[in-house]
């Protein structure tokens, strides 16, 4: 599927990027080309993208036909730009795109390895009191047959009112236990999606859920993101002229980027997903991981602004990824088509992992708290870390969630991957997180770790960018986590 940049379009990302191009003829064609360049490469423009005709981004900008024609032939000769007959002028990567893979976690790195490619945190205190108390449980349920394939009703209920503290009534017979969030998301796949039917996913976004949804059989669409986060009109430009039935959205301390969609902007996305029929997968894992945001000024979920809305949540990034426990809530009517597709998948969760979540639930205010003071001081460490030794990183200071998206002063990151294990650290690059490849001006950096391992990590891949500044580029083998 292509889509189609307006010029007006186009012509407010290049002003936001730094402004139309001024000066003598030659020197606006070369400024127009590479901001062309710049937002291809930020992944604000995607692969595949067409972009508008010479003669109507004349006029948006104001410029002289021979100075777009000429911004255009640059674009071609670098590799940006490819011009069909009756098919326009069409957005390419010079390496062809490459789309994001899996984020695989690895056993047997060696001790001193700093691993950055998992934004997952270590377990709480507690943790083990409450498998302890999940085997004392255990006895009353042997009469039985261990299946639950909706989940444990106290756990549905304990998910249900956390729900309805968050400003979304729910009942426990709208909540499905899954093994995980991504088993989530393909069990909804799986309920929602027929062979060859378009996803949308933002651009940049999850890898493992870009996999997911290409190993269904589904065709990923890429939305690029505007740096403030989810863009409604684009959104809905994106699926008019896509037609995707589904769209995977991270609103809540969005994954890579951390940003948070204010609820105003909730209310209009759930307004375009209801013109363009299109149902929302909305993934909130990272959703109460808030550092900085009081209680009581956080959005309500996506879902409560749109009934038809399915969210998708998870134990692993509150409490640990060790405890493969996820849920999905959706509305009555939807709860018996996801749950047969999940048969086909498993037949449910293991009951001791129910059981120990039913008890970190319970304590759910305490270990919450807990976790945020943790991540604020990872994070403030490693945002003082990184202004320190490598000031000319440009990000936004998150307030929640796990990740910290770093834009870098060159597209160099493929080379500060490979740099980076030479000295000890193992980064995910920019590209990972792209629908249709791109991203190499950026690194997704996790705060789950302790403070002083995000400090030690900073300073190897300061020597890391170092060298990646001169080193040729190669295609790094695809990440997970």
């Amino acid at each position: 599927m292509t889509s189609t940049i307006s010029a007006h379009r186009l012509a407010d990302l290049i002003a936001a990027g730094g402004g139309a191009p001024v000066g003598g003829e030659q020197a606006a064609y070369r400024q127009l080309a590479e901001g062309v360049r710049r937002l291809v490469a930020d992944g604000r423009i995607l692969a595949g993208a067409r972009l508008p005709s010479e003669r109507d981004l004349t006029a948006a900008l104001g410029l002289s036909r021979t100075t777009v024609s000429s911004a255009y032939t640059v674009l071609r000769e670098r590799g940006y730009l490819v011009s069909r007959r009756g098919s326009g002028s069409v957005v390419t990567l010079p390496s062809g795109p490459v789309p994001g893979g899996p984020l695989v976690p690895l056993d047997g790195l060696d001790d001193d390895v700093i691993d950055l490619t998992l934004a997952a945190p270590s377990a709480p205190d507690g943790m083990t009191e409450a498998y302890e108390e999940a085997l004392a449980a255990l006895p009353h349920h042997l009469g039985g047959s261990g299946h639950h394939p909706y989940g444990l009703l106290e756990v549905r209920e304990l998910v249900a009112q956390r729900y309805a503290e968050r400003g979304l009534p729910t009942t426990p017979d709208q909540v499905i236990l899954t093994t995980g969030a991504l088993a989530g998301l393909s069990v909804v796949l799986r309920a929602l999606g027929r062979p060859g039917d378009r996803v949308l996913l933002e651009s940049p976004t999850y890898p493992n859920a870009m996999a997911a949804v290409r190993r269904s059989g589904l065709r990923p669409v890429g939305l690029a993101l505007d740096r403030g986060g989810l863009d409604a009109e684009g959104l809905e430009v994106t699926l008019r002229q896509s037609a995707a039935r589904l769209a995977y959205l991270v609103p809540d301390f969005h994954n890579p980027t951390g940003t948070l969609v204010d609820e105003q902007t909730r209310e209009r996305v759930a307004s375009v997903l209801r013109r363009q029929r299109s149902v929302a997968i909305v993934d909130e894992a990272p959703a109460e991981l808030v550092i900085d945001v009081p209680d009581g000024a956080m959005p309500r979920p996506l879902a409560a602004f749109d009934d038809h809305a399915i969210t998708i949540g998870t134990a692993s990034k509150v409490f640990w990824g060790g405890l493969r426990v996820g849920w999905l809530r959706a509305s009555v009517s939807d709860v018996a088509r996801l749950q047969q597709a999940r048969l086909s998948l498993d037949p449910g969760v293991p009951l001791v992992e129910q059981l120990a979540l039913a008890t970190l639930l319970r304590r759910r205010h305490t270990v919450i708290e807990h976790r945020r003071r943790q991540l604020r001081t990872s994070r403030d460490a490693l945002v003082g870390a990184l202004r320190t030794l490598l000031p000319q990183w440009r990000f936004t200071v998150p307030a929640g969630g796990l990740c910290l998206w770093c834009e870098l002063p060159a597209p160099r990151s493929s080379a500060l991957v490979e740099a980076g294990l030479r000295h000890g650290v193992r980064l995910a690059p920019g590209g990972s997180f792209g629908v249709d490849g791109g991203l190499e001006s950026f690194v997704r950096l996790p705060m789950a770790q302790p403070a002083d391992v995000l400090v030690a990590a900073v300073g190897r891949i300061a020597r890391a960018w170092d060298d990646a500044q001169d080193a040729p580029t190669h295609r790094p083998p695809p990440l997970i986590a």
